[in-house]
């Protein structure tokens, strides 16, 4: 989860490939409506949102009920949405964070991608950073790939090996 060029698919695509489970990249679940809005420069409404929160949702769900892992990135930005995404199934969340430099920077050199730099200051005013009652774990996105997925790989494994309780 996290804002826009924060490393969530470069991420996610290594992390599903090293633990050998499915990878989803969340940006291909939005109805095209919303991408044309996004692309235009209007950032999408908690309504307009909805579509995509539900597809987002049923693939944790179809995870959970296959009892297979999955990687899913997504923004997640909103704790509500997480919430909607744990009453899915059993979710850990993976928030990469940067600053909003760092981001600009990252998306004005990723040509072809939906997500106009003119959204950027909507996406972190509405980020909400995972609580300390949300699973997960929060890492500095400017700290580089393979850094992030040593780190992300070993909190994992601290979780899975965790007696339940």
């Amino acid at each position: 989860m996290g804002v826009s060029a924060s490393g969530k698919s470069t991420l996610g695509r290594l992390l599903a490939d090293r633990r050998g489970v499915p990878f989803t990249e969340g940006d291909d679940l939005h109805p095209p409506a919303n991408i044309a809005r996004m692309t235009a420069g209007h950032p999408l409404d908690d309504a307009e949102r909805a579509p995509w929160l539900h597809a987002v949702a049923a693939v944790v769900h179809r995870a959970a009920r296959a009892r297979q892992g999955a990687v899913l990135s997504c923004s997640a930005l909103k704790r509500e949405y997480r919430d909607e995404l744990r009453a899915a199934g059993p979710v850990w969340f993976l928030h990469l964070t940067l600053d909003r430099a760092t981001a600009a920077a990252r998306i004005a050199h990723r040509p072809g991608h939906f997500m106009p730099l003119a959204l950027l200051d909507s996406q972190y005013a509405a980020l909400e950073p995972l609580r300390p009652d949300e699973p997960g774990l929060t890492l500095d996105a400017t700290a580089g790939t393979d850094a992030c997925l040593h780190r992300a790989l070993a909190a994992l494994a601290r979780v899975e090996h965790r007696p339940a309780g």
